[in-house]
């Protein structure tokens, strides 16, 4: 047994996904397309040892207790894993994140992703990408997708089998930049989990659902004739009607901070004074302002001045998985 460790991408998605068809298999309720996010990155590095008594689990270079909701979902997925090699051996997990937890920027993307690919690879389990895609999709809805690389595309299928993501444009088809404007490095009070369960209450989740493939279409469309401004208004539209379904569910998801609305106004004044860019956001209220090269410095000056702006991070469109040689221990 080999120590491995793994840098895997965050992500953003340029049309979300929301509600489940299936909360075990963490089936989505629609496709969806992203972009795997170089800078956004979680680093995992992961043993399996006989001398190990019992998993143990370090984030940000704090032991998790094995109790709490954390460490059980991480070790959760190393069952998984531990079932599809025939073993029973503990684990020992250390996990270090390049930017906030739990703050909409999706971490469990990222990290899931790493530790799929790390606990796999150090039990010698040869999967295909199409395999380890659909194995970070029980840990994690978002790691589908973190698991591949560049413009990705997440099918939503009816089986555990057909729900997997696959890439429709690898990185160096389009260099667009993303600006991550952070207003609070807070945890979210409601997690994405919770708020799945709710999305059908809302009384606009039909007509998002009856569209929803169409738009899909059109972002796909966008990416491939790289027309940025055909790409940005979609997903500016996008990010507000996703949100409308969050603010109109029973329990309402009211997740914008006022630092949201902050940067949501600066953004459209970019515009009007020539700057293109555009926001989205996902179950949260850090905020992710896609712009071409030539306008990313001027679009994080811009915000990096604003006084609810706690700091900006920058990234571009990033790989699949990579194995690296810095262990974490």
């Amino acid at each position: 047994m080999k120590k491995t460790t793994i840098k895997a991408s965050s992500d953003i998605a340029l049309v979300k996904y929301w509600g489940k068809k299936d909360e075990v298999l963490r089936l989505p309720e629609n496709g969806s397309v992203s972009i795997i996010l170089d800078g956004m990155d979680t680093v995992t590095t992961v043993e399996f040892n006989d001398s190990f008594l019992e998993d143990e689990v370090f984030i940000q270079d704090k032991k998790i207790d094995v109790s709490s909701r954390e460490a059980r979902r991480v070790i959760k997925h190393l069952d998984r894993v531990r079932k599809l090699a025939d073993t029973s051996k503990k684990a020992k997990v250390v996990s270090k994140n390049t930017f906030p937890r739990g703050t909409g920027l999706s971490s469990s993307g990222s990290g899931m992703a790493a530790l799929t690919y790390a606990a796999t690879k150090a039990l010698d389990l040869d999967l295909s990408e199409k395999e380890l895609s659909i194995l970070s999709r029980q840990a994690s809805g978002t790691a589908c997708r973190c698991a591949v690389g560049g413009f990705v595309e997440w099918l939503d299928g009816d089986t555990s089998e057909s729900s997997y993501s696959h890439t429709i444009f690898n990185k160096d088809h389009w260099d667009i930049r993303d600006v991550v404007a952070v207003v609070d490095e807070g945890r979210k009070k409601i997690s994405s989990t919770e708020g799945h369960t709710s999305a059908q209450s809302s009384p606009f989740f039909k007509v998002r659902q009856e569209n929803i493939k169409e738009k899909i279409t059109k972002v796909k469309d966008a990416i491939s004739q790289k027309d940025f401004t055909k790409l940005g208004k979609i997903v500016e539209s996008e990010a507000l009607e996703f949100h409308s379904i969050l603010l109109t569910s029973k329990v309402p998801l009211i997740l914008w901070y006022p630092g949201t609305i902050q940067v949501m106004q600066e953004v459209a004044r970019l515009r009007e004074e020539g700057t293109e860019c555009y926001f989205t956001l996902n179950t949260g209220f850090n905020l992710h302002i896609l712009t071409l090269p030539e306008n990313q410095d001027k679009v994080k000056e811009r915000l990096d001045k604003l006084s609810l702006v706690v700091k900006t991070l920058t990234a571009k469109v990033g790989d699949k998985p990579k194995e690296i040689n810095e262990h974490l221990f």
